[in-house]
């Protein structure tokens, strides 16, 4: 079960870089949640909440509001997939070109619980400081 999990969420990842909302949609339990740090640079940037609810509110995010920020050059660099049962740990490197023309480079921690093979919950860390920095200068 482990190594299909793993699957689950490298695929998941790829449907991710499409931007391509039914793609994305289809990754994730009805109501799945993301939920990230409060007052993380991306959420201030678009103005929105750091605490997504619903299948179609992450898709959104990821297929409409995250290319707002990250515009080009957008390259994750895995560090490590862990899994244990229901649960998919992410280790990454994320960067990018933002919309201000700044170089973006954060490491990240996702935490992955999955639920009939869809992902349920996804909890995301990473240095919201050096996000502030960058995207806000």
């Amino acid at each position: 079960m482990t190594r299909d999990n793993k699957a689950v969420v490298r695929n998941a990842w790829k449907a991710f870089a499409t931007h391509d909302f039914d793609a994305i949609s289809a990754c994730f339990t009805e109501d799945a949640e993301w939920l990230a740090p409060p007052n993380n640079a991306t959420a201030a940037f678009l103005d929105g909440p750091s605490h997504l609810i619903g299948r179609a509110v992450i898709a959104d995010f990821l297929a409409h509001g995250f290319p707002k920020l990250f515009v080009k050059d957008v390259a994750i660099a895995f560090r490590g997939f862990y899994a244990d049962g229901d649960c998919v740990i992410v280790e990454e490197t994320m960067s990018a070109t933002l919309i201000n023309g700044n170089a973006y480079e954060n490491d990240y921690c996702l935490i992955f619980e999955l639920r009939d093979g869809l992902i349920h919950r996804v909890r995301e860390y990473m240095d919201t400081a050096r996000g502030h920095r960058m995207i806000f200068g």
